[in-house]
């Protein structure tokens, strides 16, 4: 069985949280780490390879640095990287970064699951893996938290989604996308040979015309940018008197602007 797990490297959250510029820094990309979701992705690929043999080709679409999350697929257990990096690439919105992963899968060739996360927490539209399986014209299951059954042989899968309402099960023919959730498995730390072996590896780098493609087919349709909010002036004022005599100042101002 041929896996191919579609990855992102998005800017560490944590990081973030800890600068009073979260939002440049998001946009400058520094630093960085595997999407939290597509650590999921990796660990649902290489369980299905040691279920039913095979193979797992990790998939990126990023600058040179991303080649770090490559190494940690490998790391974990996958067998080939590719990193497509281009500078055509650098505003590409959902459908181009579709239009490139199908290219790179169809170079890749034969393949019988193609596994993505639910999402990316940077921009978190959830499309990019149904515009995959749109372009390739192959089904898809979106909010995986279980595999009941995959059949090489049978060419099919048995999947159960997380929905809101509940939980579905569903099947499907293969070659198919399934995107996952956080429920379906607990990713696995890379052991110590994993990380040596992934330290090693040199990681082929694609760019959009060895994929035979053209920046003209890749104009993003949404152009998007990160910018922080306007300033909001605020304005303190200190109410004199006695306890009683403030608040009722504080009361009637607060009825004066309609507060309560």
């Amino acid at each position: 069985m041929n896996i191919i797990a579609l990855i992102k490297q998005v800017p560490d959250t944590a990081q973030l949280s800890a600068t009073v510029d979260g939002l440049k820094l998001m946009a400058e990309g520094e630093p960085r780490i595997v999407n939290p979701w597509d650590e999921y992705t990796l660990e649902t690929a290489i369980q299905l390879k040691e279920g039913h043999g095979g193979k797992v080709t990790v998939v990126c679409m990023g600058k040179s640095e991303a080649t770090e999350a490559l190494k940690t697929g490998l790391a974990m257990g996958a067998d080939d990287a590719i990193l497509i990096s281009d500078p055509a690439l650098e505003d590409s919105d959902s459908l181009a970064t579709a239009r490139v992963l199908v290219a790179a899968i169809n170079k890749i060739g034969d393949y019988d699951i193609i596994v993505a996360g639910r999402s990316a927490i940077d921009g978190n539209s959830a499309a990019t893996a149904v515009q995959v399986a749109a372009l390739l014209d192959i089904p898809q299951i979106s909010y995986v938290a279980e595999l009941k059954t995959v059949d090489p042989a049978e060419r099919s899968i048995t999947a159960v989604r997380l929905l809101e309402e509940g939980r579905e099960t569903v099947s499907s023919k293969l070659p198919a996308v399934i995107t996952v959730v956080k429920e379906i498995n607990e990713p696995r730390y890379p052991n110590f040979i994993g990380i040596r072996r992934a330290a090693r590896a040199t990681i082929p780098i694609w760019s959009i015309r060895d994929l035979g493609l053209e920046a003209s087919q890749l104009t993003p349709q949404v152009k998007w940018e990160v910018t922080l909010p306007p300033a909001r002036e605020a304005k303190v004022e200190i109410i004199d008197g006695s306890p009683g005599e403030a608040a009722k100042v504080l009361v009637d101002r607060l009825l004066a602007e309609k507060v309560i």
